[in-house]
């Protein structure tokens, strides 16, 4: 009905009027009424536009070539400016963002845009919002959503982060042996200081492995104490007087 003089401007909006081509004033939400054939109203909507910016190929700093895709949220927040200042601002939001992706990107190395996005994400902002605020335009957030590597260099990374892993395995056995082995010297001073201890520990292996195995183990350590406590007593005869009978003969 705006040919009536008569317009509806909804919560979410605001209406820009132009009399006979020049700008009269902002409509806030509400039935608005218009002087008919004079008066035209255009709606700026003032909610957030969720813009999705296409992948497009970046060469990084490191001469990397990489996919990258990203969105961005963004809201008018001067009617008037997003409507006198440029002709169609989302478009040209869509191609700025898409040049400022790939100046920031292209600028860094691969190391810094896989790792360091936070960043990255708050760089292209703020270069969005120097050049939309002339428009009315407040850029809300920036995200690169999707990175995509070439496989040669996804075989590489996969390669590097195997032998990072495997540096990791082998400093930590390394680091058990060395602990391992402080543990066994000390062990071995107190065997030093305690000779039976040793026999101690070779009682206490044999019996756990008689139990894994559920068998039974002789070992003759009393019996060949009792042959070399029979062998003494034997030599410490042999080195006596001799017999009695023979000591009686001889008298």
């Amino acid at each position: 009905m705006p040919n009536l003089g008569i317009g509806i401007v909804r919560e979410y909006e605001r209406g820009v009027v132009f009399r006979f081509g020049k700008l009269r004033n902002v409509r806030e939400p509400g039935i608005r009424f218009m002087i008919p054939l004079v008066d035209r109203m255009r709606k700026v909507t003032l909610r957030t536009v969720t813009m999705p910016i296409g992948s497009q190929q970046i060469i990084t700093r490191d001469n990397v070539s990489i996919g990258v895709a990203a969105v961005a949220y963004f809201r008018r927040v001067d009617p008037v400016k997003s409507i006198v200042e440029i002709e169609d601002v989302q478009s040209a939001i869509n191609q700025i963002a898409q040049t400022t992706v790939r100046n920031v990107v292209g600028r860094s190395p691969l190391d810094r845009v896989l790792s360091e996005t936070e960043t990255l994400n708050e760089a292209i902002k703020a270069l969005l919002d120097v050049t939309t605020e002339r428009w009315g335009v407040l850029v809300q957030v920036v995200e690169l959503k999707d990175i995509e590597l070439p496989e040669s260099m996804q075989r590489a990374m996969a390669r590097e982060a195997e032998a990072e892993r495997e540096k990791r395995a082998k400093i930590i056995a390394a680091e058990g042996e060395a602990l391992s082995v402080g543990k066994l010297a000390e062990a071995a001073d107190v065997i030093v200081d305690h000779p039976i201890a040793l026999q101690l520990r070779n009682l206490q292996v044999l019996a756990e492995i008689a139990i894994e195995r559920n068998s039974t183990i002789i070992f003759p350590a009393e019996f060949l104490d009792s042959v070399r406590a029979v062998s003494a007593f034997v030599s410490r005869e042999a080195a006596g007087d001799g017999h009695p009978d023979d000591r009686r003969r001889s008298g």
